[in-house]
């Protein structure tokens, strides 16, 4: 039965980074026994509940199942409920979730980076297993260690590539963040990977 002492659960949000997301939410305090939790998920085209894999667990949170963590298009609703012995709260809903729109890309990582007399060659890995058709770019901004600091930016869609027309023997600094072109043909901007500086070669 779903009961009106028992509350439902709070802060019902969806978590997401490089397109693995979890469901998450906030304990309910009661004063004696152990609160157990149900999440379950539809898709904006279906009105059936389905299970997530967590039914009556202690946890806070519950991550996607595999068949959903790969729908990166469709609209997942989701909710959570509490239950206390025979006790049930009412359902508890999150926000529509659509992983193209909602995840959060981290920064590509730095493999390896080479200097010559005039640039800089960086290779990269995106920072997660792009699917089959994936359109991703790579924008790098450089600079000069100096401190007048101007900022250089350019596009890059191969995961190997050289920053030229730098100054040798001279520090340089860059960073790299991944964009990726979605099905709405915006861009999805990922994170900045740390900078990283090196010197070009002496010729």
């Amino acid at each position: 039965e779903t009961s009106p002492y028992l509350p439902a659960p709070k802060n019902v949000e969806v978590y997401s980074y490089n397109f693995r997301s979890l469901l998450r939410w906030s304990p309910v305090p009661v004063e004696n026994g152990t609160v157990l939790y149900t999440a379950q998920y539809r898709t904006g085209s279906w009105t059936a509940w389905d299970k997530m894999g967590c039914t009556k667990t202690p946890q806070t949170q519950c991550w996607f199942p595999p068949q959903l963590q790969r729908r990166r298009r469709w609209t997942i609703l989701l909710r959570v409920r509490a239950e206390l012995g025979t006790l049930a709260s009412a359902w508890a809903h999150s926000p529509a979730f659509v992983a193209e729109r909602n995840t959060t890309l981290g920064p590509p990582r730095v493999n390896s980076v080479s200097s010559s007399p005039g640039s800089l060659i960086i290779s990269v890995s995106p920072p997660f297993p792009p699917d089959p058709g994936d359109i991703l770019q790579y924008l790098v901004s450089y600079w000069e260690n100096t401190t007048s600091a101007t900022d250089k930016r350019q596009n890059e869609s191969k995961t190997l590539f050289q920053i030229g027309n730098l100054k040798e023997s001279t520090l340089y600094c860059f960073s790299v963040e991944v964009q990726l072109t979605i099905y709405s043909g915006h861009l999805l901007e990922g994170q900045p990977s740390a900078p990283e500086c090196h010197r070009t070669a002496l010729s």
